[in-house]
């Protein structure tokens, strides 16, 4: 006896329909897969006759074949359990055939015929309604992502038990509603800018950033406050939009890193991985393309402290997803395309020590300390918008009675900014002033004469390159948003081609 089901392959961030056939016929006993199949999926045949058994129903001493069409998708993972036991549960008679027909089946089974969660229910939910399918039936841990996502209702399941039920009696699935909006919230840091004592320089610097989303490079000596100004940027930035919240949702599901019971992220990412991380890591890859840090940080914030002391592989892998917003993984089955515009921030010592350039504490040879500033290449260091010294703080700011100002007073103004950007960008696609195209430079950046006779001069002056050009005009409209103005002043000018100076090498 013939049967189909559906389920769906994961391709990058993408479900793939996934036709699931089983035959029934003559010949010796048999458990059969084939269609391009990873080890866990072969490993499905043994998962599937144990809890069948388990459950109470024998197979019959046939040749049973199972087909997962189309044969040139590979199919990994182990969501492929439960269509795997629903179409041979209706080869065998036990669920009608035709209640597979508007359903998508994507689980895990335990061999006691338990139902458990998979990674990628958002990506299959999509994939689903795309298929013009009407219910998707996955394991009850996941079926919170799923909801989320419109065109196919979700029904979750705890067992292999209640599947059998829902197919023979189709209308007793009930979906699962989400309300995205109550997952989103504002970003809570670890640290507060009011907790940080003097620095003023060096904070107005990370409000600049966080206002147009621009890279920051903060350097100085140990001790400074450079982690500590870095974890403070999740407070300054804005909430999540519901539309980044479902994208950054979508990299946490296919990753399996959703947090339990919560189907969307609903705050800015803030990543901080160890400066050991391989570029495979942090860019994305593997044979079955997976992503990496810099997709986790996607719309948030990407912090890697002890920037030259990552490989130089690792770090010239950033200057792609840096500039194009996105990261691209060729591999034999296939390209994947994960999203990897976020926010830079990166911390360092001026030398191996740490306190150059103060000689008196400073034992660090100048072939040293050139050796060390130079891991950072120049079309690296092109592409860090802000860069500012953070100094050591005297004690008498670390003594002082003086009220510094609070994370919520600087998001205020951060958000006011955005809010600017927002209106001016509306129906673009342009999400921030980092990343206005240099073709429209022009267009939300216009110049007067004395503005354009400065930036000239700079050109000459500091010898930077067309894409540093374009950078500083971006940074100053931003300095302009904080401001609440529409024009760019020379002063605006001024301030972000001083975050641009040379003062960080040696």
């Amino acid at each position: 006896m013939y049967s189909r089901a559906y389920s769906a392959a994961l391709h990058g961030l993408e479900g793939q329909l996934v036709t699931v056939e089983a035959d029934m016929g003559e010949g010796l006993p048999s458990f059969e897969m084939v269609g391009a199949l990873s080890g866990e999926v072969r490993e499905a045949a043994s998962r599937v006759r144990t809890a069948l058994k388990n459950m109470g129903f024998r197979l019959p001493p046939r040749r049973i074949v199972i087909n997962l069409a189309p044969a040139s998708v590979k199919k990994y993972g182990t969501a492929f359990d439960l269509p795997v036991a629903a179409a041979v549960l209706a080869a065998m008679g036990i669920v009608p055939a035709k209640s597979l027909e508007q359903v998508l089946l994507a689980g895990e089974l335990g061999l006691g015929g338990e139902v458990r969660p998979i990674p990628g229910v958002m990506a299959l939910a999509e994939c689903a309604g795309a298929a013009g399918l009407s219910w998707l039936l996955a394991p009850k841990q996941n079926a919170g992502e799923g909801a989320v996502c419109s065109g196919v209702k979700v029904c979750g399941v705890e067992n292999l038990e209640q599947v059998i039920g829902y197919l023979r009696e189709p209308e007793r699935m009930e979906a699962v509603t989400v309300d995205p909006e109550a997952f989103l919230s504002e970003g809570a840091a670890a640290v507060d800018l009011g907790d940080i004592r003097g620095q003023r320089s060096a904070k107005r610097a990370v409000e600049v950033a966080a206002a147009g989303m621009h890279n920051i490079l903060l350097s100085g000596p140990p001790g400074a406050g450079k982690t500590m100004l870095a974890g403070c940027i999740p407070g300054i930035l804005p909430r999540l939009t519901l539309e980044e919240s479902r994208e950054i949702s979508r990299v946490y599901s296919i990753c399996g890193k959703l947090p339990e019971g919560q189907p969307l992220i609903g705050t800015r990412p803030f990543r901080s991985p160890h400066h050991t991380i391989t570029a495979a890591a942090l860019i994305g890859g593997g044979k079955r393309p997976k992503p990496g840090e810099v997709s986790l940080a996607a719309h948030g914030v990407l912090f890697l402290d002890e920037l030259p002391e990552m490989s130089l592989h690792t770090l010239e892998a950033l200057r792609q997803p840096l500039e194009e917003g996105r990261v691209v993984l060729s591999r034999l089955y296939g390209s994947c395309e994960f999203p990897a515009r976020f926010m830079l921030a990166a911390a360092m010592n001026p030398c191996p020590c740490g306190y150059y350039p103060d000689r008196n504490r400073c034992r660090c040879s100048e072939w040293q300390i050139r050796r060390y500033q130079e891991k950072l290449s120049r079309p690296l260091m092109d592409r860090m918008d802000i860069r500012v010294l953070v100094e050591a703080v005297g004690v008498e700011a670390l003594q002082g009675d003086e009220a510094e100002e609070s994370s919520s007073a600087v998001r205020e103004r951060v958000e006011r900014a955005r809010g600017l950007q927002k209106k001016r960008f509306r129906g673009t696609g342009i999400r921030h002033n980092s990343v206005i195209p240099g073709s429209e430079i022009r267009r939300y950046c216009p110049l007067g004469s004395a503005e354009e006779a400065f930036l000239r001069k700079a050109f000459r002056v500091m010898d930077i390159s067309a894409r540093a050009y374009h950078r500083i005009i971006r940074v100053a409209r931003t300095i302009a948003d904080l401001e609440g103005g529409e024009e760019i002043r020379t002063e605006h000018l001024q301030e972000a081609v001083a975050y641009r100076m040379e003062n960080i090498y040696y």
